[in-house]
């Protein structure tokens, strides 16, 4: 059995690409492990990601289509495993930055000249990038635990057997940047919020406080007094089923509350901080996540196109398009692209073309009709 026999880089003309281990860990910037622990950080571990990412990943996923042909259009919208493809691939390339789509025939494998029967969306952080000597990539590898499988990026006709889409990375050649990078200490900090009001809740909503000894001479207490001391207060007192519980004092001690600051209060504004600065990664308005003290947007409406404007069709133009020129051996002068006439929220830009159009062909008319008018009154002024 051979694997890449066909060379990716046949011409001289092309420049060399910085080469890639045999196996990088299957992440952006070669990382692992660290993807696999912010994927459980953010998307996992954290609403506010979580909730942008679905949100993104969902509108592309549901969003009409129009295409150069039907067989093409269903391709595309058909389950593969249970997977949505268009919205497994948002959420891919917004978490991972690089999303690996699998061009299967209806047998598994890829059956002669027919059209492919579907088309899988590979586990990015399994996959690697093998290069030949010009750095440029012909084929993969998938690995699962101890397996590892070899594919190659085309079949033996020349087409695409792996479509690899890929969010911007200026500083490598092979692998994507997603958003996890950027948003991870946004996310940490908002877990660390999280985790800080479950402790305090756990405590009753109240501060910790701090036992006082007020024994004579100002003497110490004792080891054994300390230890006895520190077990009661573990065992009755600490914890939320112990919360409220009243406390008997001895021996000269006395128990001081202690309360929060308006420095230790502010948390509160870093923790909507940090929730704003990951959905902007994630390139969601902070108004449509129900943030408190976001006033970007003037109303629901307007962030929701926004929405769509600045992040829904561009993240689905570049999976589209990458999709449809790698289908194009399959079908010929193959395009795919949202119908935005289509799109609930670009109604209004729709209703403002429309009127603008509308005006442009009144005017116009106006103009033909002011220039016969005044043709006519011409020639009868003449005679």
């Amino acid at each position: 059995m051979k694997f890449w026999s066909r060379k990716a880089a046949q011409s001289a003309a092309r420049p060399f690409l910085s080469r890639v281990a045999s196996f990088s860990g299957g992440g952006a910037l070669g990382v692992g492990a660290p993807y696999e622990g912010q994927y459980r950080e953010a998307y996992l571990g954290n609403a506010i990601a979580s909730r942008a990412v679905r949100m993104v990943a969902e509108a592309v996923g549901e969003a009409p289509l129009v295409a150069s042909d039907p067989a093409l259009a269903a391709l595309v919208r058909r389950t593969s495993g249970g997977q949505a493809l268009l919205e497994t691939l948002s959420a891919q390339l917004l978490l991972h930055g690089n999303a690996y789509v699998q061009v299967l025939g209806g047998g598994g494998g890829m059956s002669g000249d027919g059209l492919p029967g579907e088309l899988y969306a590979l586990r990015p952080e399994r996959v690697s990038v093998e290069a030949d000597a010009r750095g440029w990539p012909v084929g993969y590898r998938y690995r699962v635990g101890g397996q590892v499988v070899l594919l190659d990026a085309q079949d033996d006709l020349g087409r695409a057997a792996i479509i690899h889409l890929q969010a911007l990375n200026p500083g490598d050649d092979h692998y994507g940047a997603g958003a996890l990078g950027a948003v991870s200490g946004a996310v940490a900090a908002h877990n660390a919020a999280n985790r800080w009001n479950r402790a305090l809740l756990d405590n009753a909503a109240r501060p910790s406080g701090a036992l006082v000894h007020e024994g004579d001479k100002g003497m110490p207490l004792t080891p054994e007094q300390f230890d006895r001391l520190k077990a009661e207060l573990n065992e009755s007192f600490a914890g939320g089923v112990n919360a409220g519980r009243p406390l008997l004092l001895e021996g000269g001690l006395k128990w001081q509350p202690l309360s929060l600051s308006p420095a230790d209060m502010d948390f509160l504004a870093l923790k909507d901080s940090a929730a704003r600065e990951i959905a902007c990664g994630f390139g969601v308005p902070p108004m449509l996540l129900g943030l408190p003290g976001d006033a970007t947007y003037a109303n629901y409406r307007e962030a929701n196109r926004a929405l769509w404007r600045q992040t829904v069709l561009p993240l689905a133009s570049k999976i589209l398009g990458g999709i449809a020129q790698a289908l194009e051996p399959w079908f010929a002068g193959a395009s795919l692209a949202v119908d935005v006439d289509k799109v609930p929220a670009m109604a209004e830009d729709r209703e403002r073309l429309w009127a603008t159009v509308d005006w442009a062909v009144r005017g116009t008319l106006a103009l033909v009709l002011i220039g016969i008018a005044v043709k006519m009154g011409f020639g009868a002024w003449v005679r």
